[in-house]
């Protein structure tokens, strides 16, 4: 079998493609009592990504399957899916490279969400919000990098909490160098609506898209920040975390390509 040129998929595109398996039609990927074995999986990533028929020969399957190892188990790890077979007596001896779809996953996979898109790999998103650290300081790197932890580890409210953080830090961060004065922007934020007047400070000269724009990145942070203070049920869910990474993402860059302007 000749699969030249062989598409290696990253860990996100084996993620992704195991997801969309899975919904399409998982009793094509049972075998040996595995409700997902591997090695079926691999077939159809070649031939459906590389466009090569698989003719039982397996060529290609070890190139391709780090990736796809390294995806399983981070599905694991996620509780959507766990080792093993469907259930006591299902396997026959001397095969693995399977996994099972967990309750917990047969309901995450059914649910119509933005997971699709997440950039799965923590060390990817992670670095990009922390390629902003220089400029906004460890305050910032510190909430961020825990937001991203609070979402792989499927701690959706407390993602959203660090998130809202994160983008005060930002505030804070081009408050004080506008003013100059670190103890004195500091204690402003800290007092009693000091929040609001860290965003006037920075707003109130600047053209009205740059001020609309960027309420629109804050108020959604804001209200997901808030939410998490008191002691209502939030319900906050995979989708909204999600969101909560990607304005928080936004608005980074959105602060950072206009610093010169909001700082002057």
């Amino acid at each position: 079998m000749h699969i030249q040129p062989l598409k290696i998929p990253t860990e996100e595109d084996a993620f992704h493609f195991i997801i969309r398996v899975l919904r399409d039609g998982a009793a094509n990927l049972r075998h040996y009592g595995y409700e997902l074995y591997l090695p079926k999986v691999f077939a159809a990533y070649v031939r459906d990504v590389c466009g090569v028929q698989d003719h039982g020969d397996q060529r290609g399957y070890a190139e391709i399957s780090p990736a796809f190892y390294a995806a399983a188990w981070e599905l694991c790890r996620r509780g959507i899916l766990r080792p093993g077979v469907m259930a006591f007596r299902r396997q026959e001896e001397g095969y693995v490279d399977g996994y099972t779809v967990t309750p917990a996953g047969k309901k995450w996979l059914a649910e119509a969400g933005q997971y699709d898109y997440v950039p799965i790999e923590p060390g990817r998103f992670s670095k990009m919000l922390d390629s902003f650290t220089p400029r906004y300081g460890p305050g910032f790197q510190e909430r961020s990098q825990e937001a991203i932890r609070c979402y792989a580890a499927n701690a959706y409210f407390g993602c959203c909490a660090m998130c809202g953080a994160a983008a005060e830090s930002i505030l804070l961060a081009a408050a004080i160098a506008k003013d100059g004065d670190q103890a004195k922007i500091e204690k402003m934020y800290l007092a009693s609506g000091g929040r609001g007047r860290i965003e006037k400070l920075l707003l109130s000269s600047q053209p009205d898209n740059v001020q609309k724009e960027c309420s629109g990145y804050l108020s959604l942070l804001k209200y997901w920040r808030d939410m998490t203070a008191h002691g209502k049920a939030a319900g906050i869910t995979d989708g909204e975390a999600y969101t909560s990474l990607a304005f928080l993402l936004r608005f980074a860059q959105f602060v950072n390509d206009r610093w010169t302007d909001l700082t002057k």
